[in-house]
């Protein structure tokens, strides 16, 4: 029933956390009135170590992959059902089924609401922020769909976190570092100017250098809205002060690579515009 679904849903009211449970109580909290008790059943049982031998050495992967989905169906008020399995999933030793979270936590906070994302959803996304990258590049990639359900306040910690982006396992995984460019274009959005210039301008400056040229090519049109953004701010000192280190870092750089990167992020948002003002 898609109503009574909906309703669950959009019910703002979040459940308070139980400590310790008996093995009753345990059985008692995974109890739901939306779909039959016996399927919810089944289906948790799939993170049972025991399933994996008999029955498929990859259905913890396929639990992950259907937990957002379950989640949507028995809304946030039935949470507690699949609080538990999510935290055994998010914890199993198979990086698939991590990254498989990874790939999906943003739509699980969308489904869940600001209380129990901060409450049970940041602490395993902090955790995937540590993992291989193979389970990182699922949370760079919605990086800023996930983010921006946040308090202003709980967003602006991942800002000393966004310099970590940069150093991956392999040094050759420059779609890593190109992901990391293109989320940083949306981020814009969701900090400050002072933030933008203290934390996010040399991440980009250091993109702009990047050994690969995808990723240089974004990082223009990354450092192009961020003049733009810093330009239309109430602010104006930190664009001037962009600006100065724009020509001191590029235009007049010794080395041609670094005089061909200032012609190239101006090529992008016609920057020369905003160097006559």
């Amino acid at each position: 029933n898609m109503d009574s679904t909906l309703h669950y849903i959009h019910n703002d009211s979040d459940l308070s956390t139980n400590s310790s449970f008996s093995p009753e109580e345990e059985r008692k909290s995974k109890v739901q009135d939306v779909v039959p008790q016996a399927l919810l059943d089944q289906y948790l049982s799939m993170t049972d170590p025991s399933r994996a031998q008999t029955v498929d050495t990859e259905i913890a992967k396929h639990c992950a992959y259907s937990l957002p989905g379950v989640a949507l169906t028995l809304g946030r008020q039935n949470w507690h059902c699949l609080k538990d399995t999510y935290e055994t999933l998010a914890s199993d030793m198979q990086w698939k089924v991590r990254r498989t979270l990874a790939f999906s936590i943003h739509e699980l906070a969308v489904i869940l609401g600001d209380q129990l994302t901060a409450g049970d959803l940041v602490p395993v996304f902090n955790g995937f922020l540590k993992d291989l990258d193979e389970v990182r590049i699922g949370v760079l990639k919605h990086l800023h769909d996930f983010l921006k359900l946040l308090h202003l306040d709980k967003r602006r910690e991942y800002l000393y976190q966004l310099q970590e982006f940069l150093v991956t396992d392999n040094s050759r995984n420059w779609r890593f570092r190109a992901e990391l460019a293109e989320q940083l274009i949306l981020l814009l959005d969701l900090y400050s100017a002072r933030d933008i210039y203290d934390y996010l301008r040399p991440i980009a400056f250091s993109l702009c250098a990047d050994k690969v040229s995808s990723v240089r090519w974004i990082s223009y049109k990354l450092v192009g809205e961020m003049v733009k953004k810093l330009y239309m701010a109430s602010t104006s000192t930190f664009v001037t002060d962009l600006m100065n280190e724009l020509v001191e870092k590029f235009c007049r750089c010794r080395k041609w690579s670094g005089r061909q990167t200032f012609v190239f992020i101006c090529q992008v948002k016609c920057l020369f515009v905003h160097l006559f003002l």
